[in-house]
């Protein structure tokens, strides 16, 4: 099986489920749990408890809850290659949930903001394995030139190379065309719905996916409860695949995040792209039948 390095981000998720409908400028009831988080490491951790020989790239803290993510990730069976920061702390992201399941998200990067060049081991850089990069690192000004170099070296060693769109609002404020820019030479872009839409003004998936597939041979565009589609030119139209029925659910964060690890390692081993897709539906399923963004320890 394909050995996949993921460079990107790492975070102390504190998860805020209120029970009622939010009193502004009150109290409001609410159950709040600690839990790893960071798109990047999410993949990650979902690749690991798939079977799939992963590595992890990023930065932390040298407080507790960088020690605390470290060891997680080791306990889920990731290769971790985290860096100390002496100064920043371990990033943080205050996910509220509201009564009826929505949530919002309150990011504070910390130490992932000054992922550096040099914090990236050459060694895992090797021809037959396959990088998937976290937008956020190319969305983080202090992070950008670390997940570029990755890019690049993956480039040269003859690696194939996956990106995700992180967020809609980030995506937003930093522009489709410098994105582009960014991420050229990529094989296949993941994105969701509103990702899609920030890059290419188009709400409909199948048209944002015809569109991005001038920049990308392959992409995948997330659809939440209607399931993921794929594209890629030369077909008259996008491949669908439905999304797996859940009887409750119980947190969607880090959805996206498994979806794609579900889905890497059947598209890296040339399964068909439906496959690949049930295969991200059937993890993306999982993940938002429990608390947290990652699979339970």
């Amino acid at each position: 099986m394909t050995r996949v390095v993921v460079v990107g981000d790492l975070m102390t998720d504190a998860v805020a489920r209120a029970a009622y409908p939010l009193a502004k400028g009150s109290d409001t009831p609410a159950s709040v749990t600690m839990h790893g988080g960071g798109s990047g490491a999410n993949v990650s951790a979902w690749l690991a408890v798939e079977g799939v020989e992963v590595a992890f790239v990023g930065r932390r803290g040298s407080d507790i809850n960088g020690r605390n993510r470290d060891m997680e990730l080791m306990g889920y069976g990731v290769d971790a290659r985290l860096v100390m920061d002496p100064e920043r702390p371990t990033g943080t992201c205050v996910v509220l949930i509201t009564h009826k399941g929505d949530r919002t998200m309150m990011s504070d990067p910390g130490a992932n903001g000054a992922l550096l060049p040099d914090d990236i081991p050459a060694d895992l850089f090797t021809p037959g394995a396959h990088l998937h990069v976290s937008g956020y690192s190319l969305l983080n000004e202090g992070s950008r030139n670390a997940a570029l170099h990755a890019l690049r070296m993956a480039g040269k060693a003859g690696m194939s190379v996956s990106v995700d769109g992180a967020s809609s609002s980030p995506l937003k404020r930093a522009g489709a065309e410098p994105f582009f820019e960014w991420t050229h030479g990529t094989k296949l872009l993941i994105v969701s719905t509103s990702e899609a839409e920030a890059l290419t003004g188009r709400d409909e998936p199948e048209l944002a996916a015809k569109v991005l597939t001038a920049w990308y041979p392959q992409v995948v565009i997330k659809m939440g409860d209607e399931g993921a589609l794929w594209y890629t030119n030369g077909r008259p139209e996008p491949i669908v695949a439905p999304a797996d029925p859940v009887e409750k659910v119980v947190d969607g964060t880090g959805a996206g995040d498994a979806f794609i690890a579900g889905f890497l390692p059947a598209w890296l081993d040339g399964k068909p792209p439906a496959e690949a897709l049930a295969a991200g539906n059937r993890l993306a399923a999982r993940a938002i039948t429990h608390l947290g963004a990652r699979p339970t320890l």
